[in-house]
């Protein structure tokens, strides 16, 4: 939990009752005389010292010459008196001097009323303090990194600009994703959510004059990677620039954007998807290619004739997005054919192996895991169930994919998921021989997608108090979220348990049949050094975006402030260990060694997610609302359709 400063709100708050004793008038007045300027100026005379006598001792003998006259009226107004938090109430047999002591006793200095700590009202000063103070916090923390944005972006800009990726340390370019200028458009949204213009227009114009002759030019990309990064960057960039008046009249933003015409987005995606849609059409079944190369537009498959299944399964958002943009069906239709192809092939209790081959169309190998080449599979299920429900292409039903979601979620729990020892923490293994095979307690860093998918699975989008309220969580839900926010813990101490503060790319952990001396994190004070084990060959940090990812939308549904506290300590462990002074952000070979010896490389993602991710968190919810945007596997967020969300609320409302 965040640790608050002290105000002067909670120090008067929590007073000394000491401090606030009744005092009697006798005790007053001889205090005063006693203190006062009257016995620094006049106690060493003799005539102060006889003065100070007679006032004390009249005072006494009008209170005596009172007593007859004034017990009677004394008795019926002093019924009851609450002496030291206690009701006690007079009665005439007390006697009168001990009536007459009472009532003539100075009324008590109360302190403040101050409402209790936590139960100020929404409208007490405290409470706006406290929300003034949150504001004011979440504002610096957003600065905070958008100067890393903009720094990154700088590196990239000074020695890289049109490649994919900035080598930082070397400060020169490198085109490992196709030479499609990958972190230009995979950054653009992030400056567009962040507001900064200059950025906008940099990165518009240059994919308004520069991307056609790349599409013309380049060879061979990723189908997967091209779509989630360059085409769905592409998408994002001209909802959020105002493209759908439908569903962007207001997402959130509170800039006017700069930069080309929207539809220059949209021409641009429409030229990139037709390239890559020979994937789909090349191959002899509904699984796609692999590989595409643009200026060709031929596809063939990966050198091992396999394709990963989170990659088949992860193209939907964006290709339907693109037929509702366009009008034109095929992109939605040969995307969604991939998803009503797999729900036909035989699983293991919902989980999937991690390859495919598209010239047979069945999964191959036995291997079920849920980090890399499983991943999306399983978050896109429920994304795109969430995007198009009640309206998927053709007007056709897409409830079975919440129905693979949510067998595939119980498999998870029935078959990968196991406690750590001796501190128990939950975290998600493997099956790397399949469902005959024993469990191996590996957790990629990959699988923190998880707890924010498994939130936006149990409430929708909605906060966790909305879906209580509106009848929305089934007890299955619940348990899912319960179990989100559990391996959101553990993600977390993939960070906290090394010397760096910033995770592995591959965590194991330590379990009753599997243990391994001599590989912990370095961080000493972590309570879970023993229940993490971290091999040599894993400790790279690559910048990844999935565990602030999950912090953001978990944030967003149960409105724990914890984890905006786990993603300022992860951003500034990043800041620390991995800022190039000269521009851009590294990553690292070792994250448990300190200093940790940096990687000559700033992934994409980093702009495109992790900053992104890191700077919603800290935000507006009203920005990017979970309820009506839902962001692709590179965190590019791309509207819901209204009318299915409108009609999956109504049918939840009336079923419960």
């Amino acid at each position: 939990m965040a640790v608050l400063p002290i105000t002067s709100h909670d120090l008067q708050s929590d007073y000394d009752n000491a401090k606030f004793r009744r005092r009697s008038l006798f005790k007053v007045i001889t205090q005063a005389v006693l203190t006062s300027n009257v016995r620094r100026n006049c106690g060493s005379c003799g005539v102060g010292k006889l003065l100070a006598l007679l006032m004390i001792a009249g005072l006494a003998f009008l209170t005596v010459a009172h007593t007859n006259s004034g017990i009677s009226a004394a008795s019926e107004i002093v019924q009851h008196i609450n002496v030291r938090g206690e009701e006690k109430v007079i009665t005439e047999g007390h006697g009168n001097a001990e009536l007459l002591k009472r009532f003539w006793r100075k009324p008590p200095r109360l302190p403040p009323k101050l409402p209790p700590r936590g139960k100020a009202g929404n409208n007490s000063l405290a409470a706006e303090a406290h929300n003034q103070q949150h504001i004011l916090g979440s504002a610096v923390r957003q600065n905070k990194v958008a100067e890393a944005f903009r720094h990154a972006w700088t590196g990239y800009k000074n020695y890289a600009m049109g490649s994919d990726e900035l080598m930082p340390l070397s400060k020169r370019g490198v085109d490992g994703l196709g030479g499609l200028g990958a972190t230009i458009v995979d950054s653009l949204d992030t400056a567009m959510i962040m507001g900064l213009n200059d950025i906008v227009q940099e990165a518009g114009y240059w994919i308004e004059k520069k991307l056609p002759e790349r599409l013309n030019e380049k060879g061979q990309v990723n189908l997967f990677e091209t779509t989630i990064r360059v085409l769905g960057g592409l998408l994002s960039a001209y909802c959020l620039s105002g493209g759908e008046n439908e569903t962007t009249g207001d997402w959130g933003s509170r800039t006017k954007l700069d930069g080309p015409n929207p539809a220059i987005y949209l021409e641009r995606a429409q030229d990139l998807a037709d390239r890559l849609m020979v994937a789909f059409t090349s191959s002899p079944t509904p699984i796609p290619y692999s590989d595409v190369i643009l200026r060709e537009r031929s596809a063939h498959p990966a050198p091992d004739g396999l394709s990963s299944t989170s990659e088949v399964s992860s193209l939907q958002l964006e290709f339907w997005y693109l037929s509702k943009l366009s009008g034109n069906p095929k992109y939605g239709d040969a995307a969604m054919h991939v998803l009503e192809h797999l729900k036909t092939l035989p699983k293991f209790e919902g989980l999937v192996p991690i390859y495919i081959s598209p010239h047979s169309g069945h999964f191959s190998g036995q291997n079920i895991r849920l980090g890399s080449r499983g991943d999306s599979y399983y978050e896109y299920l429920v994304k795109v169930w969430l995007q198009q429900r009640g309206t998927g292409h053709g007007g056709s039903d897409v409830s079975y994919l919440r129905e693979m979601y949510d067998e595939a979620i119980k498999g998870v729990k029935n078959r990968l998921i196991q406690k750590s020892i001796p501190k128990g923490l939950v975290f998600v293994g493997e099956l790397p021989s399949g469902k005959d095979g024993s469990f191996y307690p590996k957790m990629d860093h990959l699988v923190c997608f998880l707890p924010g998918t498994l939130a936006l699975g149990a409430t929708r989008g909605l906060t966790k108090q909305r879906a209580m309220e509106e009848g929305l969580m089934t007890i299955e839900d619940i348990e899912n979220l319960k179990l989100a926010e559990d391996i959101m813990k553990t993600c977390y101490e993939m960070y906290s348990v090394t010397t760096t503060g910033l995770a592995p790319e591959i965590a194991h952990f330590h379990t009753q049949k599997f243990y391994e001396d001599g590989l912990q994190g370095g961080n000493k004070s972590s309570e879970f050094l023993d229940d993490i084990i971290i091999r040599y060959a894993d400790r790279h940090n690559l910048l990844r975006p999935e565990t602030v990812e999950s912090l953001f939308v978990l944030h967003r549904i149960t409105q724990d402030p914890k984890y905006l506290e786990w993603g300022w300590q992860i951003f500034q462990a990043f800041e620390s260990h991995t800022k190039v002074d000269s521009g851009g952000y590294s990553s690292l070979n070792d994250v448990t060694v300190l200093p940790p010896p940096r990687r000559d490389k700033m992934e994409t993602f980093f702009l495109g997610e992790t900053l992104k991710y890191l700077y919603l968190l800290f935000g507006d919810s009203n920005v990017l609302p979970l309820d009506k945007f839902v962001f692709n596997t590179e965190a590019h967020p791309l509207p819901i359709s209204r009318k299915g969300a409108e009609n999956d609320l109504t049918s939840q409302t009336q079923a419960s």
